[in-house]
């Protein structure tokens, strides 16, 4: 049953991605919505300068977790 709920939600999200890329407003994707949060200008701004902020590692972290417990099943 929640497979159902996370396949809609996947779905809503595609969904709002894809308007998003048609409609080429700045800061309407996620990838612009965390380069914003974390301060990246995505121009200019190189790997070293992007680490230096806590909100990268915060992140990272995340997304380290979400890695290990997806394809491995750790940390359940």
């Amino acid at each position: 049953m929640w497979a159902i709920g996370w396949i809609v939600l996947g779905a809503l999200a595609l969904i709002a991605e894809i308007i998003a890329l048609i409609r080429k407003q700045p800061n309407d994707t996620l990838s612009e919505q965390v380069w914003a949060w974390l301060r990246v200008d995505p121009g200019t701004t190189t790997m070293v300068n992007a680490l230096q902020s806590w909100r990268s590692f915060v992140v990272g972290a995340l997304l380290l977790w979400l890695m290990g417990h997806f394809l491995f099943g750790w940390w359940t």
